[in-house]
């Protein structure tokens, strides 16, 4: 009797093989990787027609800035996006032992209408209608704590999450040069690359409409030299100490 291979489906879902795998290896003594303080300003609403997702786009890697102008919502399936915050390695799905250290903000429409998920790097998951994730979360939440709503439009919510992303490159270190917008509804994703450039140098125009030249050559009205280094006078007064 001949025997043949029947290749299963692959169930879907999240698979913990690797969860089982790092449980072991730490009831043998292997520590897990400690979590890192990482940069970023990520943050999602829900509006009445579905989800707005926003993102800055520095990179850090420690104090120094390595790309000013990333992306950071990432393409999960039609009509899902994510939000990654954290390691750029991790959000871009390089796996170090299993471990991730990423925080996630997860937003899309479905049958059901539209959803927003968060996905700390512990595993814990939330279901709300808003949330910030980052370094500058703090700052960005509270432009959501003051003015969001119910039935909010897609303009007011595209506002709103622009001011929330803003909120965190301005209060934050971690956070800064652009923003970046997605706005998912049933049917059709709007991706707003670089919304935002508020870091973006100015330029300046003249009442002509043209831009304004400055003067190679500056007239100088007065001087004043002040030294650096100016001669005192020490004296000594009184009797020295004696043995």
């Amino acid at each position: 009797m001949s025997k043949s291979i029947v290749t299963s489906n692959p169930k879907g879902g999240f698979s913990y093989d690797l969860c089982r795998r790092n449980a072991m290896l730490s009831e043998k003594g292997l520590e897990p990787p400690p979590f890192r303080k990482t940069g970023t300003t990520i943050v999602g609403l829900v509006f009445q027609d579905g989800v707005i997702l926003g993102a800055d786009t520095r990179a850090t890697e420690g104090p120094i800035v390595c790309d000013k102008n990333c992306e950071k919502i990432h393409y999960m399936a039609p009509e899902i996006y994510c939000c990654g915050a954290g390691i750029a390695a991790d959000t871009e799905a390089i796996w170090y032992k299993g471990s991730i250290s990423a925080t996630l903000i997860l937003g899309g429409v479905d049958v059901t209408g539209p959803h927003l998920h968060t996905i700390d790097p512990h595993g814990a998951m939330n279901t709300l209608p808003f949330d910030a994730k980052g370094s500058g979360s703090l700052a960005a939440i509270s432009v959501f704590e003051t003015k969001y709503k119910e039935g909010l439009t897609r303009d007011e919510g595209v506002k709103m999450v622009s001011e929330a992303i803003c909120s965190g490159i301005f209060n934050d270190l971690g956070s800064g040069s652009n923003v970046d917008i997605c706005v998912i509804t049933k049917g059709h994703t709007e991706y707003l690359r670089n919304h935002l450039m508020p870091n973006h140098p100015p330029t300046f125009v003249s009442e002509k409409n043209k831009e304004h030249k400055f003067s190679e050559k500056f007239e100088v009205l007065s001087t004043k030299i002040t030294p650096l280094k100016e001669k005192a006078e020490i004296i000594e007064e009184g009797n020295s100490m004696e043995e």
